[in-house]
């Protein structure tokens, strides 16, 4: 019989941060050489993207995306996501399905972060409305 423990959204991003960082650099590195290799040089580079084939210009894409989201796993955060962010959602997506046991931590983790977000708030107090009338 097993019991079902839940967990913080802490300890779930301890546990997922580096099976999502080998999944996403596992996909990165197979796109990496599937596609002709890629120039440091900006010149060179624009040439080699121009090169490459519609569905070759699209793997170059998500091979970006998925360097980006592996460099933002590793500390180093990328554009477009909040750097006290342990664990984008973009990461995770890219990480679902490859991976039976993965996923499954990802699906807690999920239902982790919106339990814990979805404490009630204290009310705020209501707003006066002004009457452009009569000044204040």
């Amino acid at each position: 019989m097993t019991t079902t423990v839940e967990a913080a959204p802490g300890d779930l991003v301890a546990v997922l941060r580096v099976p999502v960082w080998n999944t996403l650099s596992a996909r990165a590195g197979s796109l990496r050489r599937a596609l002709p290799p890629r120039p440091d040089a900006p010149a060179a580079r624009f040439a080699w993207l121009r090169a490459l084939t519609p569905d070759q210009a699209r793997d170059a894409a998500l091979l970006d995306h998925l360097d980006a989201l592996c460099d933002h796993l590793a500390g180093h955060p990328a554009l477009g996501y909040a750097p006290g962010d342990p664990l984008p959602e973009a990461a995770l997506e890219a990480a679902e399905g490859f991976n039976p046991q993965l996923t499954t931590l990802i699906t807690r983790y999920r239902t982790a972060r919106a339990a814990s977000t979805s404490e009630p708030q204290p009310p705020r107090p209501a707003l006066r409305a002004r009457n452009p009338a009569r000044p204040d």
